[in-house]
């Protein structure tokens, strides 16, 4: 049995496969490297460099290396860029996506794990909010995705075929054996870019909005490190092996941090007093999203084990400072 990984040259990609072979499965990782690198795919595993949506590659991957599972996470993430280029994100998530899920169906590849977002939510308010909640996504991103999984959702109820739509919130930190990590140059992640300018690599870092209807005025978000988020895909993946039915369900833990206290902890675990500067709102973010995963926890069995912000802060500057050293021999 062979897992296909699509992105999986990418940060969280990269994470999965490294879970998968840690856990002595058999991978193949399909990526065009547009924004991940050869270098951070696990060596046991088979990197084919390709887009998605070619149908005629996939089956022929499929079928030459017995795949019976595809873990997708390929796609374009930045929410303004998607309010800029919102037809190349429909292209990009949503068209090529289609393609995957007919290629699997055709070849018979059974179970299907989607890298959804709580993008799809919109403005949900501050609560914790549940997957039956109302989606109102507010970026061409959001609905690229949300469209994915109605999608998935009808090929299901029309195939022998079953899937988990994972909606996760916001992503963080690395590995913490130093494998793998966020390196795609220009990224936006907040943590990331606050590593960045601790570290020197930018001179200061960017509040983008101050006024939100949220405690001290910045955005707040559930931020789940990487490797309970991989653990969540090899958790649903096994859910689905042992005959589980489909399900859409949220990856987050259920409180939130604001962007000044992101920000503060990078401060403090840094130890470096950077520059902070506050300026207006961007394009397509909500106020405040924060996930209830009771669903993730009681259907997968989910079990977090890294829900600690510094800890996502310590381990993002640790990979951050390795890809300093990488950078500079390269």
């Amino acid at each position: 049995m062979t897992v296909l990984v699509t992105g999986g040259a990418g940060y969280i990609g990269s994470h999965m496969v490294w879970r998968l072979v840690d856990a002595g499965e058999s991978v193949v990782v399909l990526d065009r490297l547009t924004t991940g690198f050869e270098w951070a795919v696990a060596p046991e595993a088979k990197l084919v460099v390709g887009e998605v949506g070619d149908e005629a590659l996939v089956e022929r991957l499929i079928r030459e290396h017995g795949i019976n599972a595809i873990i997708h996470f390929a796609g374009s993430i930045v929410v303004p860029e998607s309010v800029a280029d919102p037809l190349g994100y429909y292209q990009n998530n949503t068209v090529q996506s289609r393609a995957l899920i007919a290629t699997a169906i055709r070849c018979g590849v059974r179970h299907f794990i989607f890298s959804s977002t709580a993008a799809v939510y919109g403005d949900a308010g501050t609560k914790p909010v549940v997957e039956t909640a109302s989606t109102h996504p507010l970026s061409p991103y959001g609905r690229s995705k949300l469209m994915t999984e109605w999608m998935l959702e009808d090929a299901a109820r029309a195939h022998d075929f079953s899937y988990a739509a994972l909606r996760y919130f916001n992503v963080a930190g690395a590995d913490p054996k130093g494998r793998t990590g966020q390196s795609t140059r220009g990224a936006t992640h907040l943590i990331k870019v606050a590593c960045e300018t601790a570290l020197g690599k930018r001179d200061r870092i960017e509040i983008l909005g101050t006024d939100y209807d949220t405690p001290d005025g910045t955005c707040v978000r559930d931020y789940i490190h990487v490797s309970d988020l991989a653990n969540a895909h090899a958790d649903a993946l096994a859910y689905l092996r042992a005959g589980g039915t489909s399900l859409v369900a949220n990856c987050g833990y259920g409180h939130g941090y604001s962007v000044r206290e992101v920000v503060d902890a990078v401060l403090r675990v840094s130890g470096v007093d950077f520059t902070v500067v506050e300026g207006p709102r961007r394009a397509g973010d909500v106020p405040a999203v924060v996930a209830d995963a009771t669903l993730a926890r009681t259907r997968l069995g989910w079990q977090p084990a890294h829900d600690d912000l510094d800890e996502c802060v310590a381990t993002a500057l640790a990979w951050e400072e390795a890809l300093s050293k990488r950078n500079r021999l390269d």
